[in-house]
């Protein structure tokens, strides 16, 4: 299957429906451009709703694409003017490289940029390649002590902390995060990591709750499981009375100084309104259903900072190089499952069937022959 394959890639051509595709070896765009040999790549929500759903909010699957955004590897080729990188460097990428010269660019939050070419997001081909090319300045050195697998995993780090970083977090605070799935509680663990001095998780499956209560310095009492609706009680009623008995059973007072919401549920979003402080900042970092019941009454009422966090911004990809690669965050405890490059579909199945205990599926590249 690998003989003569010059850069085999893992390609979706519609909902469902993945193929191996051999591919020339990309030849460098510029001077600046490095081509990495991928090593390892973590399959993220993202790609899994283009392969089930086939687009994400505006951004629709209409012509083939590789999928993949995870990524670490070997530089094998760099442009004249690379000098950040050489031959031989192991590194972890940055998937999204902005135009660097629109408003948003300027001042920072290239996160923003319209015209940003993102792996695996269409029409751009993402890193589920033998060879991906990225510019150079969105290639960050690795420590040697730091694997490929760790390596490919400071992506979501990086994304977590452009999570906490909208949240405004600082020493001393309350946070409570919604979801302790990798983003959840890699955001647990930053908070942590940054001085705060209160993180509790929340989720409803157990398996979840239980890695959350050893995951990046927590302790049992850092997480909450909360009871399911009774029967006969709407929904919106139920959310304020959860937000009521959660400050209760949590002894929050009048609530948390920031909530990150990292499911996308509607439940959990109108939970986290009522159960901020009044002047308090949530953050909406996971994506669910496109439109839900927002509880806005209450957010104006209580004067409240509401923020939504998409990628990574200036400053992101170095921080979460330094949390993995001094151990602050052990990124390697997320890991569950591990597959072959033959086996990706296999994986995107995996992910998708959300078992329980199932948190970071791994990938490894494409290997010289099989």
């Amino acid at each position: 299957m690998y003989e003569d394959t010059p850069n085999l890639s893992f390609v979706l051509r519609a909902v469902h429906d993945t193929v191996f595709e051999e591919r020339p070896i990309p030849s460098l765009r510029n001077e600046h451009d490095v081509r990495v040999r991928i090593m390892q790549t973590g399959i993220c929500g993202s790609d899994v709703h283009y392969w089930d759903k086939g687009r994400i909010s505006d951004f629709v699957l209409t012509t083939p694409i590789v999928l993949g955004h995870e990524s670490s590897g070997v530089v094998v080729e760099v442009g004249s003017q690379v000098t950040n990188v050489k031959v031989g460097d192991r590194v972890a990428i940055e998937p999204g490289i902005p135009c660097r010269h629109c408003d948003y660019c300027r001042k920072g939050s290239y996160n923003l940029c319209p015209d940003t070419v993102f792996a695996a997001t269409p029409p751009h081909d993402g890193t589920l390649s033998k060879y991906y090319l990225v510019a150079s300045d969105y290639c960050y050195l690795v420590p040697e002590h730091v694997d490929f697998e760790a390596a490919a995993l400071v992506e979501p780090v990086a994304s977590s902390a452009n999570m906490v970083r909208t949240g405004d977090v600082r020493g001393g605070q309350t946070v409570l995060i919604f979801g302790c799935g990798p983003i959840g509680v890699l955001c647990q663990a930053i908070c942590r990591a940054w001085g705060a001095a209160r993180v509790i998780g929340v989720d409803v499956v157990q398996s979840r709750i239980d890695f959350a209560a050893s995951f990046g310095g927590a302790r049992k009492e850092d997480v909450y499981c909360p009871p399911k609706k009774p029967e006969g009680m709407g929904q919106i009623e139920w959310s304020e009375t959860l937000a009521k008995k959660m400050k209760n059973d949590l002894g929050l007072g009048e609530g948390p100084d920031v909530v990150i919401e990292a499911t996308g549920a509607e439940q959990c979003i109108q939970t986290g309104i009522h159960i901020l402080h009044k002047g308090g900042t949530f953050v909406q970092a996971g994506m669910g259903v496109e439109n839900v019941y927002f509880p806005i009454s209450v957010a104006c009422v209580r004067a409240l900072k509401i923020f939504g966090s998409i990628r990574y911004s200036t400053g992101c990809y170095p921080e979460a190089i330094r949390l993995v690669s001094t151990g602050a965050i052990d990124v390697k405890k997320l890991i569950t499952h591990r597959y072959e490059f033959k086996d990706a579909e296999e994986a995107f199945q995996t992910v998708k069937r959300r078992e329980e205990g199932t948190l970071k599926v791994m990938i490894a590249g494409v290997p010289d022959q099989q």
